[in-house]
């Protein structure tokens, strides 16, 4: 029985899709698939929430997970309780997940037919958050991000039954540009919570270290480094883009909207020059707009 608390802890949790660099369901899409987006972003949003022990009252979402309120604050035992009742949304015999979240994804997971794997692909992903800090190469975190993106970009395939190999070959390309983008943006609330998603290469090439990172404006070195991450993610976005104009009708303009939302998030972090420190720079609406218009059409 979902209580009526546990019902507004979970609604405070899809109230972030306001916030995300891309629009989460909009109302041009059909109802069943605005219902499908919000009960798979609950989801992402959730278990994201876990990982950063952002939670707004914690212990109710642990009650909701069978875990006792005192270990509401350990994010891996969280997390493995909610990997647990993810399980559950796949058995059609035995208990049904108990957080009302999961509880909203079983009609979504069976009409659509969904396979657990990007489900715990993302729980994994917060798991390394709690045990991973920094990332040597790019490639150490190209491959954090096919545990913690790339898997959105399959489910949205998966939802519009429009996955093929090349397709996802392009989401993945978008969803790791996302990532980037969103870690660029982040990088002094990350340094908060211990982590850096900057390769240390990278760092090194550009002589930035910890400290230059916890400054409270960025100095010409950090602001090249972060240059240098923007547009690699801006050439990830541009590989993506095919993507737009393989598929017709809403889906198109959906995932205009996701390419749109990460081209105009690196247009945000150019506008500032790059100075991620100060503030997080975000792009407004009529600059995703413009860049969603873009990607319809096809341009660079």
């Amino acid at each position: 029985m979902v209580t009526a608390e546990e019902n507004a802890y979970a609604r405070a949790v899809l109230s972030k899709a306001g916030r995300e660099n891309f629009p989460v369901a909009p109302r041009f899409l059909p109802r069943s698939w605005r219902d499908d987006l919000m009960a798979v972003y609950g989801f992402a949003r959730l278990v994201d929430d876990i990982g950063d022990s952002d939670l707004e009252s914690p212990h109710t979402h642990a009650l909701a997970l069978g875990l006792p309120p005192d270990q509401a604050h350990d994010p891996l035992a969280m997390l493995d309780a909610f990997e647990a009742d993810v399980r559950r949304v796949f058995t059609r015999t035995g208990t049904e997940p108990g957080h009302p979240l999961l509880q909203a994804l079983v009609p979504t997971v069976r009409r659509r037919e969904l396979t657990p794997d990007p489900f715990l692909a993302l729980i994994e992903a917060n798991r390394q958050d709690q045990k991973v800090r920094r990332y040597a190469t790019y490639a150490d975190l190209l491959a954090y991000c096919e545990l913690s993106a790339n898997p959105v970009g399959h489910l949205v395939l998966a939802l519009t039954d429009t996955a093929t190999p090349e397709r996802v070959r392009r989401s993945d390309a978008v969803c790791t540009a996302l990532q980037i983008v969103e870690h660029l943006q982040d990088v002094a609330e990350d340094l908060a919570r211990d982590r850096i998603y900057i390769p240390a290469q990278d760092m090194d090439r550009f002589r930035v270290d910890e400290a230059d990172l916890a400054a409270p404006t960025a100095n010409a070195s950090v602001r090249t480094l972060i240059a240098f991450e923007a547009e690699r993610a801006q050439g990830l976005l541009d590989e993506g883009m095919p993507l737009v104009r393989s598929v017709h009708g809403r889906l198109r303009l959906l995932l205009a909207g996701f390419t749109g939302g990460g081209r105009a998030a690196v247009g945000a972090l150019r506008a500032a020059r790059y100075d991620v420190l100060a503030e997080a720079p975000k792009a407004g609406a009529p600059r995703v707009l413009r860049a969603a218009l873009a990607s319809l059409r096809g341009e660079g």
